[in-house]
């Protein structure tokens, strides 16, 4: 005799642990280590969903549990609208090897109906649903990231090499203010690495050319130009309400006041730096900023290189040359690690030096240390205040 409907779900209800609802909130509210799955539709989750839940819709459930949960050990608990999509989910979680699986019941309708605590998803438009699809497909970013992303601050000092590619895949990936600090024009020298320009806007402000590619590329995104050099009177004011900094100065008097204004103020900062045919990058994350980020504070700028070089040791690209596409690699670089500090995912460049030597094509990682004497960021800073470095080397 066939099976019905009615016979496999009792079935399947039979073969699975059930948890109510009240334990189930007992247990959220324990903190307990429990994956908590919601395997209703797309269209059902954005109306509301329990919080921590992960979306994982009941027809993508054997093609993506596995990516999604990846110890099978873990405690499971999943939960649809009544009961019974996650009872099947449940059954089928079974059959794939998770050893510690259990169904909500009755589901989310009386979930909310008992006036337990449920969150709704940022709401994004349809347009940006299709923008960012595959932002979305990523539980590291999902609808949460992807709005977190746009309401996102990112400034970036130049908008030259280092700083066209990254605002390029910066806007891409839909943060959503982007400021770019650049006094300079747009020469045709620059067009040999300097992406955001064109040779129709030879002789513009950069950050003139840099805003028009930007909004062209995506016009979610808000793009603020300062038509000014970096300076200590100015730098409180432009770093402002900024929550990364991404460093794309080619000077050194420039990086050595980003980098006390990032102690100061408390500003994470991505680091980038070219030379010809070689790149470097970290990330450097002071005490306060650390903090609110989570993660462990590293060391500065000074804490490497306590005190400016003198200029014959420091030429600028436009003294020294340098390689069109290399700041294509380390700006895009620096744009995953201000992605990576908007998100709170990943393990960023803090207390590492990336080195890149183009012509071996070989990538090099270096441990950094903070200084307990450093001048800027130690127990006991000499330096409280901005200096201006301007003596030390010429600006390119």
């Amino acid at each position: 005799m066939a099976t019905t409907y009615t016979d496999l779900i009792a079935s399947v209800r039979k073969a699975t642990k059930e948890v109510s609802l009240e334990d189930l909130k007992r247990r959220l509210e324990a903190k307990e280590d429990i994956v908590l799955l919601d395997v209703r539709e797309k269209e059902e989750f954005r109306a509301g969903y329990i919080p921590g839940a992960i979306s994982l819709p009941r027809g993508f459930l054997e093609i993506q549990v596995e990516g999604r949960v990846p110890d099978k050990k873990k405690k499971v608990v999943a939960y649809c609208a009544g009961g019974t999509r996650s009872a099947l989910a449940a059954k089928t979680l079974a059959d794939l090897g998770y050893e510690n699986v259990e169904t909500a019941n009755p589901g989310f309708v009386r979930w909310k109906d008992l006036g337990f605590p449920i969150e709704k998803p940022p709401s994004l438009t349809d347009a940006q649903r299709d923008r960012y699809s595959r932002h979305l497909l990523l539980p590291e970013v999902g609808e949460v990231g992807q709005a977190k992303l746009l309401a996102s601050k990112v400034l970036l000092i130049g908008a030259g090499g280092l700083g066209s590619p990254s605002a390029l895949y910066l806007a891409a990936a839909g943060v959503g203010t982007l400021g770019l600090v650049d006094a300079d024009v747009v020469d045709a020298s620059n067009l040999q690495r300097q992406i955001l320009h064109a040779t129709s806007r030879v002789g513009e402000p950069k950050v003139d050319s840099a805003a028009a590619t930007l909004k062209d590329l995506n016009p979610d995104v808000n793009v603020i130009g300062y038509k000014e050099r970096l300076t200590s009177a100015n730098v409180d004011r432009l770093f402002g309400d900024y929550d990364v900094i991404v460093d794309g100065t080619d000077n050194f008097p420039t990086r050595y006041l980003v980098n006390d204004a990032s102690v100061f103020l408390g500003k994470p900062v991505v680091h980038g730096s070219i030379f010809r045919f070689d790149g470097q990058l970290t990330t450097f994350v002071p005490e306060s900023a650390a903090k609110k980020l989570g993660i462990a504070a590293g060391p500065c700028y000074r804490c490497l290189y306590p005190e400016p070089p003198p200029p014959h040791l420091a030429p600028s690209c436009q003294e020294a040359g340098v390689l069109g596409i290399l700041p294509g690699i380390i700006g895009v670089a620096q744009a995953t690690e201000a992605i990576k500090l908007l998100l709170g995912k990943g393990d960023p460049l803090v207390g590492r030096l990336l080195t890149y030597d183009s012509l071996k094509m070989k990538f090099r990682e270096l441990k950094l240390r903070r200084d307990p004497s450093c001048p800027v960021c130690g127990p006991s800073p000499s330096i409280t205040e901005y200096i201006d470095y301007e003596g030390f080397c010429a600006i390119g």
